[in-house]
């Protein structure tokens, strides 16, 4: 049977562009027939748009495909076209993201490379694309399995600001405990600027192929923006200003922003700093005389509770295929420690701030009990971090050393 009989026979599809010309759209027809086919199968194609044989011609020399029909007949009524290779044309040289290796489709790769660049996991890149130079590539060095529940979790318990905390629900303390109120706010918005930025340049660095990361990043980032605001607002809610800011806890700060391992920043900061602040907001939600300090610093020790499992997922990931990396964090915590020794550490405005929040009163007994109260908070941060250390696999006389020298600043 020749082409004309099995055409007759209904053997092979034709595909009629009528007046439609390839400018608008007339290719689309012609790939939505030829993608059932197998490379090297073919299809009719006819038309009466002006010169659409040319642009067809035109066309399949682009994307990779033949037209087996002799050039003689290019201005005939129809035109075969076959199927060329998957990978044709411009395609040829397309590379699947996440494929290297030997990797499943979609596949979260142990290493992302640079002409992946933007596209989505599993997403064929064109050959000629640009290589993006994205810093974190190595999976192991930031990666977390459970990066896509902890972001899901973190999306399921958003809450906002206006609607969540009433603000109206403020009862003015006396002076001397509001202004210990600010005076903590205040310490609480500049250790929250940098949790805020430090995943933030992180994120700015990580290969977008690994895009759970990113989101629990990005949501990371988005958390401590609302306790920025809702702190300040707390410091002003009534008409007073921000109080003091040291030059050692800004040191401590600051050391945070200089670590340029991520897996390092992430153990300082959320593992020990975030950690330790969510005993702190802990006990300002008991401690606070008023309910909206107390609305406050509940929702944002909830917010840093997900933090602290993102970096303890992302250690225990990494520990468990790095073993020895346990001691490139033993030493970032004794440097940490030693760079810190001759600065003052916790601002004394603070300690004495919640000394008098726990208090309630300028009491002597009032007082006491309240100083009590802060030494056990002290007791518990350090408890909560030897407990970390412990689960990330430190001996227990080297969990309890390397907690106890743990910044003075908390963070």
């Amino acid at each position: 049977m020749n082409e004309s009989q099995a055409l007759q026979a209904g053997r092979m599809p034709v595909v009629d562009l009528g007046a439609l010309g390839f400018d608008a759209g007339a290719h689309l027809l012609i790939k939505h027939a030829l993608a059932p086919l197998a490379v090297g199968e073919a299809v009719y194609v006819q038309g009466s748009a002006p010169g659409w044989q040319a642009q067809l011609a035109a066309w399949c020399q682009a994307q990779g495909h033949v037209l087996q029909t002799p050039a003689a007949w290019v201005q005939a009524a129809q035109l075969q076209l076959q199927k060329g290779g998957a990978q044709a044309g411009r395609w040829r040289a397309a590379a699947q993201t996440g494929h290297s290796n030997g990797a499943l489709p979609g596949a979260v790769a142990e290493q992302a490379q640079p002409h992946w660049g933007l596209a989505a996991r599993g997403a064929q890149v064109e050959q000629g694309a640009p290589a993006f130079r994205f810093r974190l590539t190595e999976k192991a060095e930031f990666w977390t399995d459970s990066a896509a529940d902890l972001y899901a979790q973190a999306v399921a318990a958003q809450w906002n600001a206006d609607t969540a905390i009433d603000w109206n629900d403020a009862p003015e303390p006396p002076a001397a405990i509001e202004d210990s109120i600010v005076q903590i706010m205040t310490y609480m918005v500049e250790n929250e600027n940098a949790a805020l930025v430090v995943p933030a340049r992180f994120l700015g660095e990580l290969h977008p192929h690994y895009r759970e990361l990113q989101a629990a990043l990005a949501i990371q980032v988005a958390d401590e923006a609302r306790h920025i605001d809702v702190f300040t607002r707390r410091i002003r809610r009534h008409g007073r200003e921000p109080a003091l800011s040291t030059a050692g806890g800004q040191a401590s700060l600051m050391s945070l922003l200089d670590e340029k391992d991520f897996s390092v920043a992430g153990f300082l900061l959320s593992v020990l700093g975030e950690g330790t602040f969510v005993n702190l907001l802990q006990f300002l939600q008991a401690e606070a005389p008023d309910p909206l300090t107390r609305q406050i610093c509940r929702l944002a020790a909830r917010d840093e509770a997900r933090h602290v499992a993102l970096g303890m997922s992302h250690l225990l990931y990494r520990l468990q295929r790095e073993p020895e990396f346990r001691h490139r964090l033993a030493e970032a915590v004794e440097a940490r420690h030693d760079a810190l020794a001759g600065t003052a550490g916790l601002n004394e405005e603070v300690f004495d701030a919640l000394i008098l929040v726990a208090a309630g009163e300028m009491t002597p007994t009032a007082i006491a009990r309240g100083a009590q109260r802060v030494q056990q908070l002290m007791r518990d941060m350090e408890d909560g971090r030897y407990t970390k250390l412990v689960r990330l696999g430190f001996g227990k006389d080297q969990a309890a050393e390397l907690a106890s020298l743990h910044t003075r600043n908390f963070m």
